[in-house]
């Protein structure tokens, strides 16, 4: 792409972004594991151990009892905490349901595994962005 419309994008994706509300937030791993390559399978269920209350947009809020669908799990990197990607599951949670977030993986129990065979891919910038 060259530099005009490199900056038309940045500049689109800018105002886009101010008048949304949206955020670009720091990357939390630069792996991911996922059941395929686009990471629209579900890997495995898991329940919540305890109530976590999400610190920013990029995670979700999880009750204890809870169930989710597990459908990436960050690489973590030296020093850093391990997260993984799902959304929430259960009649008593509807206006949860379909959200997709992070939460940490020592909060929940791995119940079942739908998917041993795993790929593992880079992240991207759209894996942590807010709206």
């Amino acid at each position: 792409m060259d530099k005009p419309h490199g900056l038309m994008l940045l500049f689109i994706l800018f105002i886009g972004c101010h008048m949304t509300g949206a955020a670009l937030m720091e990357k939390l791993a630069d792996i991911k594991i996922c059941a395929d390559k686009d990471c629209s399978y579900v890997i495995s269920m898991a329940q919540a151990l305890e109530d976590y209350v999400a610190s920013d947009c990029r995670f979700i809020n999880l009750r204890r009892g809870q169930m989710i669908y597990v459908f990436s799990k960050l690489k973590p990197v030296e020093g850093a905490g391990v997260f993984w990607s799902g959304s929430v599951y259960g009649d008593r949670y509807v206006d949860q349901m379909g959200v997709m977030g992070y939460f940490p993986n020592n909060y929940v129990n791995e119940t079942h595994v739908f998917e041993k065979k795993t790929v593992e891919i880079p992240t991207t910038d759209m894996d942590f962005f807010c709206t």
